[in-house]
C-alpha cells in the first residue's frame, strides 16, 4: 500500500518484502512450434498469421532473432534476412493450452494469478506463508522453471522476476532473457536504472521518451530523480506522471481494474468473397461468443454494434441501443444481422466484429405469470453454456455453427487480458 504523502513530499523507495512474480515464456509461439516438432529446435523459425510472402511474422524464435527477425515483419522481408527459416502457420489451439498449463503450475503457489497476456503472468505470494513453507521466492521461481521443463516441455524456457510491484517484476523478468531469474529490490534499484535506457522500460515508448527528453530527463535514473510535480505537470500533464513516480519506486499501482464497459469479439474471414450464408454463420458464431462472455461475467447489455473491414482497406460500422436487454445469442444475433444487412454488399469483407455495450449488473428477474418464455430463454442460455464449458466450445449450439473450421482463422491476441481470465474462470 503506498503511503500517505503530500504531493511536493519525497516518496521513498518501498522496502516491503518482494512478493510479487513475473513470469514470461521465452518467444512463446516459436518455443511452443519448436517443442511440439523437435526438427525445429535450434532453427530459425518465424510463427505468421498467414505463410505468404505478405503475411506478417507474429512470433520469430532467438535463432531468428539473432539473425535481425523482428516481431511485425513480412514473410518475404523475414526470408530475405534469414533464408532457412522456417515459416510456420499459427496454432492457437496450441498456445491455449500452453497457457492453460503455465496456469496450472502457478496457481499451486498462489491462489491470485493475474494473466498478463497469453505468454506471460503475475503470481501474487501476500498471504502465501503456508503455501511456501519456508521458502524464498528465489527458491520457488526456480522450482517453476523446473517444472515448466518436466510439466511442458524441456524445450520450454521461462523469465522470473521478482519484486515489489508489477512493475518492478516485468522489468527483473526482463533483465536476463533467455531463461534468467532476478530481483530487484531497495538494495538494487538504483544500478538496475543505471544500465538501461529509456527504451528499455516497460511503458515507454518512443513518444513518451520525446516527452521525458524535452524535459531534460534523459536517462532512467533521471526518470527517477524526477520531482513529481514536473512529471505530473510539465512532462505527462496528467496524472500519468503520479503513477510513474509511485512504480518506479517499487509501489504497486496496478491492481486497480476499471469496470468493464463492453464486451465483443471479432474474426479474420478466411473465405473471400464470402457468401450470404458463410456471413450468417460468422455472425452467429461471433454472437455466441459475445453472449457467452456476456453472461459468463453475469451483465446483460443495452446497446450493440456491427463492423466490418474491407479488401479495399475501408471500414463501416453502425450501432444503435435496441430498447431492450440482450442477454441470449439469439437475442443478440437478431440485432446483429439486421443491423449488419445495410453494410455495403458490394465490398469484400476481410474482418467482421460484434460489440454490446451499456452493460448493466444482472439481477434476479421477477418474471411475471406471462412471460415465462422470457425467463426460460435465459435459464436455457445459461444450461448451454454449462455442457459448453464443460464438454468443449461449441458442442451444443445453432445449426449454423456447424462446419466452420474452413471459414473463420482462428487468432490469439496477445493483450486479450479479460478473454485469458475467462479461460481461467472455465477451467
Amino acid at each position: 500500500m503506498i503511503p500517505h504523502k503530500q504531493p511536493w513530499m519525497d516518496l521513498p523507495i518501498n522496502a516491503a518484502e518482494p512478493l510479487t512474480m513475473h513470469v514470461d515464456m521465452n518467444s512463446c509461439f516459436a518455443t511452443m512450434e519448436q517443442q511440439a516438432n523437435p526438427l525445429l529446435r535450434g532453427r530459425p523459425v518465424g510463427v505468421a498469421a498467414y505463410n505468404a510472402p505478405y503475411g506478417c511474422v507474429i512470433a520469430p524464435s532467438y535463432e531468428a532473432k539473432a539473425k535481425g527477425v523482428k516481431t511485425g515483419m513480412r514473410v518475404w522481408e523475414a526470408r530475405q534476412l534469414c533464408p532457412d527459416i522456417a515459416i510456420i502457420q499459427s496454432n492457437p489451439p496450441l498456445y491455449r493450452d500452453a497457457h492453460m498449463r503455465f496456469k496450472r503450475i502457478f496457481q499451486d503457489y498462489s491462489d491470485r494469478v493475474v494473466p498478463k497476456s497469453i505468454d506471460e503472468a503475475v503470481i501474487d505470494f501476500g498471504g502465501t506463508e503456508q503455501i511456501r513453507k519456508g521458502k524464498s521466492l528465489v527458491d520457488i521461481g526456480y522450482e517453476i522453471k523446473k517444472r515448466v521443463r518436466d510439466e511442458i516441455g524441456d524445450w520450454v524456457r521461462v523469465n522470473v522476476g521478482i519484486s515489489t510491484n508489477r512493475f518492478l517484476a516485468k522489468t527483473a523478468a526482463g533483465l536476463h532473457k533467455p531463461d534468467g531469474l532476478d530481483v530487484i529490490t531497495k538494495d538494487n534499484l538504483l544500478d538496475i536504472y543505471a544500465g538501461m535506457d529509456l527504451l528499455d522500460i516497460t511503458g515507454i515508448n518512443t513518444r513518451y521518451q520525446a516527452r521525458l527528453m524535452q524535459g531534460g530527463i534523459r536517462t532512467p535514473l533521471e526518470f527517477f530523480n524526477a520531482p513529481i510535480y514536473v512529471l505530473k505537470k510539465e512532462v505527462f500533464k496528467s496524472i500519468v506522471g503520479y503513477y510513474w513516480y509511485v512504480k518506479l519506486r517499487g509501489w504497486e499501482i496496478e491492481d486497480y481494474e476499471s469496470p468493464r464497459q463492453t464486451i465483443g469479439h471479432n474474426y479474420t474471414v478466411q473465405v473471400r468473397p464470402a457468401t450470404p450464408e458463410q456471413i450468417e454463420k460468422f455472425m452467429m458464431k461471433l454472437c455466441e461468443k459475445t453472449g457467452r462472455r456476456l453472461r459468463r461475467n453475469s451483465y446483460f447489455a443495452e446497446g450493440i454494434q456491427v463492423w466490418a473491414s474491407f479488401q479495399d482497406h475501408t471500414f463501416w460500422h453502425v450501432g444503435h441501443r435496441v430498447g431492450t436487454r440482450l442477454y441470449t445469442t439469439s437475442d443478440i444475433f437478431h440485432y446483429a444481422m439486421n443491423y449488419f444487412n445495410e453494410r455495403p454488399h458490394y465490398r469484400v469483407i476481410t474482418k467482421m466484429g460484434v460489440t454490446v455495450y451499456d452493460l448493466q449488473p444482472l439481477m434476479p428477474e421477477q418474471v411475471s405469470l406471462f412471460d415465462g418464455l422470457h425467463g426460460d430463454k435465459n435459464a436455457l442460455s445459461r444450461s448451454l453454456d454449462a455442457v459448453n464449458n464443460r464438454y468443449g466450445d461449441m458442442v451444443v449450439g445453432s445449426a449454423l455453427l456447424m462446419d466452420m473450421d474452413n471459414f473463420i482463422l482462428d487468432r490469439v491476441a496477445f493483450g486479450s487480458v479479460k478473454d485469458l481470465q475467462e479461460l481461467y474462470s472455465d477451467s
